[in-house]
């Protein structure tokens, strides 16, 4: 008995010290952290009324999948222009985007979608009242679940790019064109990173701001 007892404390306070497990987000050098790998510090959890549960653990933001849009916004000051997100994102449950990111451009705003239209789907929504899957910053790729993919994304005072691993899919120059998004995520804005009936998680999320171009 006195043995078992001694069991059950040690796995409860292994349990314990795993819960309060502190994680250090990998940043590079020169970038400021958006998620400090424990917490939902300076993030919201969106009230998109379609929402899944969204926690976080093992230094990730856990995003479930619910009947519609699921994500988080930032609450804190964030730049208008002359900026990069970067950030890792895996899809572990659903088949549309697994990181929708509603981003400034100047006064008005944008999203990069991953993987939307049932997949395969990269591209800005909108432009000039299209989406990614129609206009002409569309391209296909293949997203394997539970593969994290390095995204990142720059605005210029001209120019939205957008890369992911290394491979640039989005060049695109905004001069003339209407930026706008979607009403289903409104609430990201003026920051925020959504899914759509997708389960998804995210880390290392950062910032930096950088020279005009």
């Amino acid at each position: 008995m006195l043995a078992f007892i001694a069991l059950f404390t040690s796995c409860n306070n292994t349990a314990r010290k795993n819960s309060n497990q502190n994680y250090t987000p990998n940043i590079p050098e020169g970038w400021q952290a958006l998620f400090n790998g424990n917490t939902l510090d300076n993030w919201e959890i969106t009230s998109f009324g379609t929402e899944g549960p969204v926690k976080v653990t093992d230094g990730s933001i856990v995003i479930n999948y619910g009947d519609g849009c699921s994500g988080i916004t930032w609450t804190d000051t964030f730049p208008k222009v002359n900026y990069e997100v970067q950030l890792e994102a895996r899809k572990m449950v659903g088949n549309d985007f697994f990181c929708g990111m509603t981003f400034p451009v100047n006064n008005d705003f944008c999203s990069l979608i991953v993987g939307g239209w049932g997949g395969p789907v990269v591209g800005l929504s909108s432009i000039d009242g299209v989406d990614a899957s129609e206009n002409e910053t569309q391209v296909l790729k293949n997203f394997e679940k539970e593969v994290w993919y390095t995204i990142r994304l720059q605005v210029t005072e001209t120019t939205i790019r957008a890369w992911i691993d290394d491979e640039k899919l989005v060049d695109f120059n905004y001069a003339g064109h209407k930026l706008n998004i979607r009403p289903e995520v409104s609430l990201s804005k003026p920051f925020g990173i959504c899914t759509w009936m997708t389960s998804a998680e995210l880390r290392n999320i950062a910032m930096r701001e950088i020279e005009s171009k």
